[in-house]
């Protein structure tokens, strides 16, 4: 195993395992507010998220050329970037504070002072942005390490604030913007030599102008992202919890993309796709039995959460699907924006821009809300008003064939300009693997406790890898290479 190939498996494995640790304590904070909340509160606690996502707008702006640029190695790239960024942050939320009672009062909740207290979350969530945009181009592996400092945080401030001091709604808020407070200054010392750097504004011009594409897609994913307001209307704020609640688990089985997350600034700086088949294998090694896994204990992990949400496994069992498409999709549009040119002399061509496969890449949120919206409004007023589960389950369904449809137009969109070699054997081996996990979990009496649901998962996880282990060379590799790899760091901290 190459040098290189080797640094893409660890910082990958070490994110991709600083998330699955995340999964505990996230649920443990999860936890903590669904058996203290109503299902109906926990649904105006999503919808929080919900409202100052459109506030987020701009937040990924500045990274997600500032990633670039750090990448190729520009001067002052990440100081130019976190002052740049956090500007607009405080701007985004002196915005978002006088109006956040008034939409508060129009979706008739009484928690006014969350929605305000949210605005710390905007800010805190600009500063992460940033400075992960510029530890990927360098450290990617730092992020997992952010990572389980702020859960850490967070688990501890949210027992403090809920348990001890009986402040649901603004202790939880409050341990999120905290916990980020904190991750933000760990990150900050990470790039403490960069940041002495001497800020070139004339990055901000080009990214400014880059940005004006960025606005373009940011404002389709927030027109598409309506169909959740849509779901809190006519489904009910409890089937908006109930969609929450699902997509937790579901989220985990994106997790996997971290495990290619070098990949794309490595593709920045290296201008080479020779480890994009091997980084597709590892992504679906994990992925496919992840899915796996929720499909078949999703009536046992929701009701981990609340016995109430255990009705809500269609929307999990959906969402899952969707989650591998996704998957997928994210792992090809990298790779495009990888092998994409047109910054590489710190300038950001406008025209080039307009006419670049990255641009079409931009344009497809507007074609998922072109199918999302109405079929969502329509689905909703005939068949599924005011029932929260059939809503959630609708809507899941709609967006899953959306994330289809966008994922076949990234392929064609990619073209020739990145040719990967689908990996159809591996796969294949993956995919048995994968079944026969399932299988046996869903023969697997069906358990109802957190100790019992999780120590099935920790059987099913075991049974995959053992099968893997015993058909696929790449598998018994990766697990040489984990291991190789802890004996280097532990005789180098010895």
């Amino acid at each position: 195993m190459s040098k290189n190939e080797l640094r893409i498996q660890y910082s990958g494995l070490i994110i991709f395992g600083a998330q699955l640790i995340s999964v505990v304590t996230g649920l443990a904070f999860t936890l903590l507010l669904t058996r203290t909340m109503s299902k109906a509160e926990y649904g105006v606690w999503n919808n929080i998220y919900d409202v100052i996502g459109y506030f987020l707008l701009f937040s990924g702006f500045i990274p997600f050329w500032a990633i670039r640029f750090v990448a190729r190695g520009k001067e002052g790239a990440t100081k130019t970037a976190f002052v740049a960024n956090l500007t607009v942050a405080i701007a985004s939320a002196a915005a978002y504070i006088p109006l956040a009672p008034l939409i508060a009062a129009v979706l008739h909740i009484s928690q006014t002072s969350v929605y305000v207290l949210a605005s710390g979350l905007i800010v805190t969530t600009f500063a992460v942005n940033t400075l992960e945009s510029c530890l990927r181009a360098k450290i990617p592996q730092a992020i997992g390490y952010g990572l389980l400092f702020e859960e850490a945080i967070k688990l501890s401030l949210a027992y403090l604030f809920i348990v001890r001091f009986h402040q649901l709604f603004i202790g939880a808020m409050l341990s999120l913007i905290l916990s980020a407070s904190f991750q933000t200054l760990f990150y900050l010392t990470l790039l403490s030599k960069d940041l002495r750097q001497k800020t070139q504004w004339s990055y901000v011009r080009e990214w400014l102008k880059g940005s004006t594409a960025l606005l373009y897609n940011a404002l389709g994913v927030q027109l598409a992202n309506f169909v959740f307001i849509m779901l809190f209307i006519y489904g009910t704020d409890i089937g908006r919890g109930d969609y929450g609640a699902a997509a937790i688990f579901a989220t985990i089985i994106g997790y996997s993309s971290s495990l290619a997350f070098a990949l794309y600034p490595k593709v920045l700086a290296e201008n080479s796709l020779r480890e994009v088949t091997g980084s597709l294998k590892t992504v679906l090694m994990f992925g496919l039995p992840l899915a796996a896994i929720v499909i078949s204990m999703s009536p046992s992990l929701l009701t981990v959460m609340k016995t109430t949400y255990r009705d809500s496994w269609p929307i999990l069992v959906v969402l899952s699907i969707d989650a591998l498409i996704s998957l997928l999709s994210t792992f090809y549009t990298n790779v495009i924006y990888g092998v994409e040119k047109l910054d590489e002399g710190a300038k950001i061509p406008l025209r080039k821009l307009v006419k670049s496969k990255m641009f079409k890449l931009l344009t497809l949120p507007y074609i998922q809300a072109a199918i999302t919206l109405p079929t969502t409004l329509y689905i909703l007023t005939q068949f599924a008003n005011r029932q929260p589960v059939q809503a959630g389950t609708y809507v899941a369904i709609i967006i899953m064939a959306a994330h289809a449809t966008l994922f076949l137009l990234t392929y064609l969109i990619m073209g020739t300009s990145a040719t990967i070699v689908v990996p159809w054997k591996s796969i294949g081996k993956y995919v048995f693997a994968s079944t026969v996990t399932a299988v046996i979990l869903y023969l697997l009496p069906h358990p109802s406790t957190l100790v019992l649901t999780f120590a099935t998962v920790i059987l099913g996880a075991a049974a995959y890898t053992a099968l893997m282990m015993a058909i696929d060379e790449d598998a018994r590799t990766l697990v040489r290479s984990i291991l190789q790899e802890i004996r280097k760091q532990w005789a180098y901290r010895a």
